[in-house]
């Protein structure tokens, strides 16, 4: 698609619209205009703003695969019987006592599961 630039005189109160209606979807300035453009050629008016269904915004901390990952765990937990996950909760408490150190920690690592970081931390014990 071939773009071209124009430039365009706007009442101030118009560009403040248009830019806060461009913040709200997480647009370019230049997009919402197209896009009004777009509707008013299809003879359709611009949806008012409180009737836009738009998604949210990508996080950049993976929120959703985190919430997927904790959700999974929790199902894992649940077909397990209350005397097991004890056990689990008893041998990571005494994996944690053990592994205890004072002083600054030199690295930052993280896990995608919590049984991930378990298996990394039994291995890491059984070595050490």
């Amino acid at each position: 698609m071939a773009y071209a630039r124009i430039s365009v005189t706007l009442p101030k109160a118009v560009l403040a619209a248009a830019d806060r209606r461009a913040k709200e979807l997480d647009r370019s300035r230049s997009w919402v205009i197209a896009e009004a453009l777009r509707q008013s050629e299809a003879g359709m008016a611009p949806a008012p703003p409180s009737r836009v269904v738009r998604e949210r915004a990508a996080s950049p901390y993976g929120v959703r695969e985190v919430a997927e990952a904790r959700q999974r765990h929790l199902i894992a937990d649940l077909r397990r019987t209350p005397a097991e996950r004890l056990r689990r909760a008893t041998d990571l408490a005494r994996l944690a006592r053990a592994g205890r150190r004072s002083g600054p920690r030199a690295q930052i690592i993280g896990f995608d599961s919590y049984e991930d970081f378990y298996e990394w931390k039994k291995a890491r014990r059984a070595g050490a």
